[in-house]
């Protein structure tokens, strides 16, 4: 799989950029004009995290809104503030 999110499937898109040359009307000149458009990429902010899957661990290609919105929760590697036992 490519470029993807394995949560939420959001994946690569394409849009355009123009180059444009003037000063806009509402600053006093006479208007843009477009000189140019080509192609780009929009990617989607993947990170490759530890998930933790009910009693078991993966590591999923997730986007980073679904980290922010809670979506997915990150495996706990210990528990915080515990010193570790012999």
């Amino acid at each position: 799989m490519g470029a993807q999110c394995q949560l939420c499937e959001k994946k690569t898109t394409f849009g355009n950029t123009l180059q444009q040359r003037g000063k806009a009307k509402y600053l006093g000149g006479n208007g843009r004009k477009t000189t140019g458009i080509s192609r780009r990429v929009f990617r989607p902010n993947l990170q490759k995290i530890n998930v933790q899957l009910g009693d078991r661990s993966q590591k999923l290609s997730v986007c980073v809104q679904c980290i922010r919105s809670g979506a997915v929760a990150k495996k706990v590697v210990r528990k915080p503030f515990t010193l570790p036992t012999e």
